[in-house]
C-alpha cells in the first residue's frame, strides 16, 4: 500500500511533466519539429544505453535504497527548470540535459520497481496487483494532462515544481516501507553466479552474468515475441509521441489547456483497462488477452491522425482511449507474465533485458518521428506511428500464446529452461 501510494503521486506528477516538457519546448522555446523529436529521444536513450547493466546493478543491491536514490535525483534534476525560467536563464540545451538525466535515474528505478513487486506479494496476486498499479497510472494521466495544461498556463515552466515535489512523497512512502528484503548474493560469490565467477576468469563470468536475462528471454518462445511486439509497438509510439504535441498546437490549433483537457479524456481509456484487466484476463483468459488486446481494441486507435477541427476534434480523445486501453491491458497481462515465469535471482536482469530493447526503440521512434515530421509532413507522421502500434500486436499472434488460454504457473511445461551455465569463454546473446 505505501509503494502503491508513493507510486500514484509521483505518476500524477510525471504526467505533468510529460505535457509541460515539451510544451516548454515548443511554446516557450520556439523549439522545432526535430527539436521536440529529440527532446523524446533524449528522456529514453538511457534504455538503450545502460538498462542491461542496470539490470545486474539491481540484482546486487538492495531494490528500496537504489528507487530512493533515483526518485531524489529526479527531484533534483526536474526541480533545476521552474529555477532556471524564474531567473531567465532557461535553453532547450537544460532540457535535453534535465531529459536524460531524469531518463538514466528512470532505468534504474524501473528495472528495480519492477523486480521489487513481487517481493511485496504473493505471485497469485500479481496479475490483481499489476492491475491496480496500472489503473493508478492511467489515472495520473487522466489528471496530469489536464492539470499540466492549466498549470503551464499559469505558471509555464514553472508547472514542474509539481513534479519535483511528487518524487519528495515517492520517498517518503518508500522510507516508510519496513518489509524485508532479501539481496542475492552475486558480489560475494554465493548462487549460481558466484559458482560460475569461480569457475571462469572474472571478464567472462561478469559478462555471462551480466546477459544472462537476455538469454533467458531469447531462448523462451513466448518472451522473444512479447519483446519483439513491444519494442516494434514502442518503436511507432515514440513517432507519434514526437509530433503529437505539434499536431494538436499546430495543425488544429488547441490551445495549451485544451491539449491537456483532450490528452487526460483520452488517458481515461488506461483507468478502465486498469479496473476491467483482472476480469477481462479471467474471461478472455490471462495469456490470450495479450495478442487480444492489441489487435482488438489498438483498432480504436486509428482514429487519431483523422482529427480535424470542429466535431472531428473529437476522434483524437476516442482514438488516444482505445490506445491507451489497449496497452494499459496489454502491459499488466505480459508483465505477469513475466513475472510468473521468472526464477527470483533473474529479475532485475530479465526486466533489463526486456527494457533493452523495448524501451531502447524510443529514443530511435523520437528522431525518426522528429525527421518524418520534417519531411513528410506531422499528420502523415501520425498514420505510421499508428498504423506501425497497431501492426505490432502481430508479433504476439503468431506465436505460442494463440494456443494458450492462461499463463501457465511456474511448474508447468511451458516455462522457460533456466539460464544455462556459462562455458569458459562463451559469449552472450542479445536481449529482446
Amino acid at each position: 500500500m505505501l509503494l502503491w501510494t508513493g507510486q500514484s503521486i509521483s505518476e500524477i506528477g510525471s504526467a505533468i511533466t510529460v505535457i509541460v516538457l515539451p510544451l516548454t519546448a515548443v511554446i516557450t522555446l520556439k523549439a522545432s519539429t526535430f527539436e521536440v523529436g529529440l527532446l523524446a529521444a533524449a528522456a529514453t536513450v538511457p534504455f538503450l544505453l545502460i538498462a542491461l547493466p542496470a539490470g545486474l546493478v539491481v540484482d546486487r543491491l538492495a531494490k528500496r535504497w537504489l528507487m530512493l536514490g533515483c526518485d531524489v535525483a529526479r527531484m533534483a534534476a526536474i526541480g533545476s527548470v521552474p529555477l532556471a525560467a524564474a531567473a531567465g536563464v532557461l535553453t532547450l540545451g537544460q532540457l535535453y540535459a534535465v531529459a536524460l538525466l531524469t531518463g538514466v535515474a528512470t532505468v534504474f528505478f524501473d528495472v528495480a520497481y519492477q523486480s521489487y513487486v513481487p517481493s511485496l506479494i504473493g505471485r497469485g496476486q500479481l496479475l490483481d496487483a499489476n492491475g491496480k498499479l496500472g489503473a493508478t497510472q492511467s489515472f495520473a494521466q487522466v489528471v496530469g494532462p489536464g492539470l499540466g495544461g492549466a498549470l503551464f498556463g499559469l505558471l509555464r515552466a514553472g508547472a514542474m515544481t509539481a513534479d519535483a515535489l511528487s518524487y519528495a512523497v515517492s520517498s517518503a512512502s518508500l522510507l516508510l516501507i519496513r518489509a524485508r528484503e532479501s539481496v542475492p548474493g552475486h558480489a560475494s560469490g554465493r548462487g549460481p553466479a558466484g559458482a560460475a565467477g569461480r569457475a571462469s576468469p572474472a571478464r567472462a563470468a561478469l559478462r555471462t552474468e551480466l546477459l544472462a536475462g537476455a538469454v533467458f528471454v531469447v531462448r523462451h518462445p513466448v518472451l522473444r515475441k512479447i519483446a519483439a511486439c513491444t519494442a516494434t509497438a514502442n518503436l511507432f509510439v515514440a513517432v507519434a509521441s514526437a509530433v503529437q504535441i505539434i499536431f494538436l498546437v499546430r495543425v488544429l490549433h488547441v490551445p495549451a489547456a485544451g491539449t491537456g483537457v483532450l490528452l487526460a479524456v483520452g488517458s481515461v481509456g488506461g483507468v478502465a483497462a486498469g479496473l476491467a484487466s483482472g476480469r477481462l484476463g479471467r474471461r478472455i483468459g490471462s495469456a490470450r488477452i495479450i495478442p487480444v488486446s492489441l489487435l482488438c481494441f489498438g483498432a480504436i486507435g486509428l482514429l487519431i491522425p483523422l482529427t480535424e477541427p470542429g466535431w472531428r476534434l473529437a476522434l483524437f480523445p476516442v482514438g488516444f482511449a482505445g490506445f491507451v486501453f489497449a496497452g494499459v491491458i496489454y502491459n499488466i497481462a505480459q508483465l505477469s507474465y513475466r513475472q510468473t515465469i521468472c526464477p527470483p535471482e533473474l529479475y532485475g536482469r530479465l526486466n533489463a533485458a526486456i527494457r533493452w530493447i523495448v524501451w531502447g526503440t524510443l529514443p530511435l521512434g523520437g528522431v525518426l518521428g522528429g525527421a518524418l515530421g520534417t519531411v513528410a509532413g506531422v499528420r502523415a507522421t501520425l498514420w505510421i506511428g499508428c498504423a506501425g502500434t497497431w501492426a505490432a500486436g502481430w508479433w504476439v499472434f503468431f506465436s505460442p500464446l494463440r494456443s494458450m488460454r492462461d499463463i501457465p504457473a511456474p511448474s508447468e511445461p511451458e516455462e522457460a529452461p533456466a539460464p544455462p551455465a556459462p562455458a569458459p569463454s562463451s559469449d552472450g546473446d542479445r536481449a529482446a
